[in-house]
């Protein structure tokens, strides 16, 4: 239980450093057309992901509980999108180049056909 209460402490935090960022991205560009707010918060969680990632591997620094409070309450909550890249880097990086091909294909096409399955099933309601 305490795992999860510091998983939810985090996304608690990441979630509303999403919001933040993403509305004063907005809000200096004045609305644009383009989601560069969700551009943002997604390269910024993927970016953020690699290097604390990199320091956790090669300095032992974080503890299990820091790490679950950080990687999958903070960064989770700011965007699940750091996930899919760190995943798909460390399969690079180990080099399983099909199993990186076969993540990004099946995240990009599930994710892509699930939003579309939803928007098609909620035409019924």
């Amino acid at each position: 239980m305490k795992l999860a209460l510091l998983a939810g402490a985090g996304g608690f935090i990441g979630t509303v450093l999403r919001y933040l960022l993403n509305t004063w991205i907005y809000r200096i560009l004045a609305y644009p057309l383009f989601p560069y707010g969700t551009l943002f918060v997604n390269v910024m969680g993927c970016l953020t992901i690699g290097l604390l990632s990199g320091i956790a591997e090669s300095r032992n620094v974080f503890t299990p509980e820091l790490r679950i409070f950080i990687f999958i309450g903070i960064l989770g909550g700011f965007t699940t999108f750091s996930s899919f890249g760190y995943d798909t880097f460390a399969f690079f990086r180990d080099g399983q180049i099909g199993l990186a091909g076969l993540n990004i294909f099946l995240q990009l096409f599930l994710g892509l056909s699930a939003v579309w399955l939803g928007f098609q099933i909620a035409r019924f309601f």
